[in-house]
Parts: C-alpha cells; structure tokens; sequence
C-alpha cells in the first residue's frame, strides 16, 4: 500500500467513523504497523493544517479522530443553529481537574479533596461523556473509580493527559 492508498483509507475510515478510532484497530484493518498509521497520520494532520483546512486529524491518546477546524466553531455552530453549550461549574471543573490528575479517582476521595459532596456533579460529568466508570476499587463497599474519556480530551483540547500543565500541588494532596 503506498503512502497516498495509506492517508486515503484512514481519512475515509475516521470520516466513516464520526467516533476516535484506536490506532491499533486501524493497523489491524489496514494490515500495517501501528507505526506507519502514525507516521500517514501525522502527514496529512500537518497537511490538513498547512492547507489551512475546514477539518483537522486530532489525536486523542491512543485514538485518531476527525474533528472541525476549532477556529470555524462558530460559523459551523449559526450554520447548524446549535446553542452554545453552557458553561462548566466551578464544581464540574474542580472534579473533572482531580479526576484528571489523580485518576483512577472515587467518589470519596474526590469529597475528601473538594471537602464537599460530589456525587451529583460525578453523575453529571458521567452523563455528559467527561468522566467515565474506570472499575471498582479493591476495598470494602468496593467503590466506582471514574477517569476522563476521550471527550474531555477533545473538549479541553488535548490529545493525551500528557500535556495537562504541571500543578504546585502534585504530590502534596493526598487521597488515601
């Protein structure tokens, strides 16, 4: 397969796909390394933006996915007459933010940092596909632990947990 039948067949299938698609399935699929779905990947995400674009190839950690360019947010928003969502509450940020420092994360030990009942803003970041159940904490009770999904990456715009900033308190909070 050349490079352009390479760059063809993961636009297509990520086009198709409307959902991030793991790039191990794709070189399943394509009968290729992982290696070089990366590599094609990375050539047409830099063509998509050096053409200056209406679409980008984003990655989210392991995962490949087609988005919208970010700067054409708002003319796709009025063309499609979709409300601009709501802003986040400081209490859905301050989760979202231990969940994505700490996670796997409980419940309790989200209320144990925030010095608040959380279970509400939990279950709301669930809903809204932010945090999702990551199994259950080996202890009495055996809690839910939750972690972040591939759309908190989108939605905060980054492409793994790597790139969250360093914090002064990394190390300093413990959850135990």
């Amino acid at each position: 397969m050349d490079d352009y039948s390479i760059e063809a067949a993961i636009e297509s299938i990520l086009f198709a796909s409307g959902e991030p698609v793991t790039i191990a399935r794709l070189a399943a699929a394509l009968e290729l390394e992982p290696r070089e779905i990366e590599e094609a990947a990375e050539t047409l995400s830099g063509r998509y933006r050096f053409e200056r674009r209406g679409i980008r190839l984003v990655r989210l950690d392991k995962s490949l996915q087609m988005t919208t360019a970010p700067e054409l947010a708002d003319l796709i928003r009025k063309t499609l007459e979709e409300r601009k969502p709501p802003p986040m509450s400081r209490a859905a940020l301050e989760v979202l933010s231990l969940a994505a420092y700490y996670q796997p994360i409980t419940r309790a030990q989200v209320e144990r940092a925030r010095g608040i009942e959380s279970g509400a803003t939990l279950s709301g970041l669930v809903d809204k596909g932010l945090l999702a159940e990551a199994g259950r904490l080996e202890v009495p009770g055996r809690p839910i632990q939750y972690k972040t999904t591939p759309a908190f990456l989108r939605a905060f715009g980054l492409s793994s947990l790597d790139e969250l900033p360093d914090t002064e308190i990394d190390g300093q909070l413990t959850l135990e």
